[in-house]
């Protein structure tokens, strides 16, 4: 598991990268700023990297014969590419949290515990769509094994996130004060 902690470092930078530029703009009260296209295109090649990275490591990880990897890369792909969206989700919910975490209302805070849920029902929902049709791919086993690197790779990047995400405070409009 050496390579995944060597590659993971990678793709936690890449995903950093996409969370921090909601944070500093929200942090400065400049919803505007880092938002030039120069600042989008690096966004979407640092998502880009971290996805590429991803996928190396789960392919270095994983040891599947050819007849396996003919069945698992196009299985693996359609898992990415709805996962990918969830992803995006999230990131969206991060960035509105972030552009209104010193002022929120019990609304907010609300509106936010009920996203963070719904996005992870709705990851549960595709990993257990999956989880038959990778069984039928490459076996049992390889399939937890994948399900193992996919769920570790996303808790580093989580773990990254929380870092860099304040906790919920009460803001100047919350309807308790």
């Amino acid at each position: 598991m050496g390579v995944i902690r060597h590659l993971a470092a990678g793709a936690a930078l890449a995903a950093i990268c996409t969370f921090a530029t909601a944070y500093p703009a929200a942090a400065q009260n400049n919803p505007g700023a880092g938002g030039g296209s120069a600042g989008k295109t690096q966004r979407q090649l640092d998502i880009a990297a971290a996805r590429a990275d991803r996928k190396a490591i789960v392919g270095a990880n994983m040891n599947l014969s050819d007849t396996q990897a003919k069945a698992f890369w196009p299985l693996y792909d359609a898992y990415e590419a709805k996962m990918d969206k969830l992803d995006d989700r999230h990131a969206a919910e991060v960035k509105t949290y972030a552009q209104h975490y010193e002022t929120l209302t019990d609304a907010d805070a609300t509106n936010k515990l009920d996203e963070v849920i719904a996005i992870q029902q709705a990851r549960l929902n595709v990993q257990k769509e999956f989880a038959p049709r990778f069984r039928s791919a490459v076996g049992a086993i390889n399939a937890t094994r994948f399900y193992q690197i996919d769920n570790k790779l996303r808790a580093m990047i989580q773990c990254d996130i929380a870092q860099i995400v304040p906790l919920a405070r009460p803001g100047t409009k919350t309807v308790s004060q």
